[in-house]
């Protein structure tokens, strides 16, 4: 059974149709991604998905509960991180933490076991203590991930989760997201590609409120870098010694410099080969990600009408 099901989902404000006839479904482990401009309807489906919002027109599922007739059963399953990371500022986390999970229910011993493995998974153990408003952004986003999952819920919504965080931040925030996704389905929003491309198994491209198509994220795995031709060598024995299945091709260039073209077959290549050459210390003067499969899929899409 999906642990989302969209079934001609419609939301209207007064005029405005915000979301048109959309349906799809999310299985259970499956991250997926909603990409497309702002004004394209992501918020809004998280929003009725949630039960913030009541859909003027279809039906929509978690865990196999109607969110409007069974709302409070479907709410009990879901863990829920809005693009403004709702916190109290004055509050410690530990403190935060467990009116949080009060709140959901939680007490005794099954509310310390909770709040001891969320903190775990979201590497808040030394800040416990710390006032939330003294955190730095990454750090308010782990919070904020942390109570939402502290029910162990089957589905965590997850809307424009890294606006805001800096590239070191986004990468680990990632990583963190992809290890929830061992435990629950995901629903994450975002209007920067490259983000969806790195965190989804599949995603589905909107545009002002219309279902483009569902694809299939498929990571390349094949990355180009450009580095002085001194310090090749270094590159191919820290990639191959770190990472599996890499080949690597290299192509001299002018001016001292040389191409490499990397392929490997392991998930997260590009966060894998930046942590890889900066533990090495090795510094590069140029990498891109080759192939760009969802890319075409968004610019297809979008150049064509929506289907239903």
């Amino acid at each position: 059974m999906a642990v989302v099901s969209l079934e001609g989902l419609s939301k209207r404000y007064g005029n405005h149709l915000a979301v048109d006839d959309v349906s799809f479904d999310v299985g259970d482990r499956e991250v997926m991604g909603l990409l497309g401009p702002n004004g394209s309807g992501k918020t809004t489906i998280l929003r009725t998905l949630t039960g913030y919002l009541r859909p003027t027109a279809g039906i929509v599922r978690v865990a196999g509960f109607d969110v409007v007739q069974e709302g409070r059963l479907a709410r009990r399953r879901i863990g829920y991180v809005p693009e403004d990371a709702p916190l109290y500022p004055q509050m410690r986390v530990n403190e935060f933490l467990a009116f949080m999970g009060r709140l959901r229910g939680l007490d005794g011993q099954k509310l310390d076991v909770s709040l001891g493995l969320a903190r775990k998974r979201l590497g808040l153990e030394d800040v416990g203590e710390t006032i939330i408003g003294r955190l730095s952004r990454g750090y308010r986003q782990r919070v904020c991930l942390a109570q939402a999952v502290l029910h162990e819920p089957d589905l965590l919504v997850l809307d424009e989760p890294t606006n805001g965080l800096d590239p070191r931040q986004i990468i680990e925030f990632r990583t963190l997201i992809r290890s929830l996704a061992e435990h629950c389905a995901i629903v994450v929003s975002s209007h920067i590609l490259a983000e969806i491309a790195r965190l989804a198994d599949r995603v589905a491209i909107l545009l002002d409120g219309r279902l483009l198509a569902v694809r299939q994220v498929k990571a390349s795995g094949s990355i180009r870098l450009r580095a002085r031709t001194d310090l090749a060598p270094g590159i191919v024995s820290a990639l191959r010694t770190a990472m599996a299945g890499v080949e690597i091709a290299e192509a001299p260039q002018a001016g001292g410099m040389v191409s490499l073209h990397v392929s490997t077959a392991e998930d997260g290549a590009v966060d894998q080969v930046i942590a890889r050459l900066a533990a090495a210390g090795i510094g590069i003067v140029e990498m891109s990600e080759a192939g760009a499969d969802l890319e075409e899929t968004f610019l297809a899409v979008t150049s064509r009408k929506a289907f239903h």
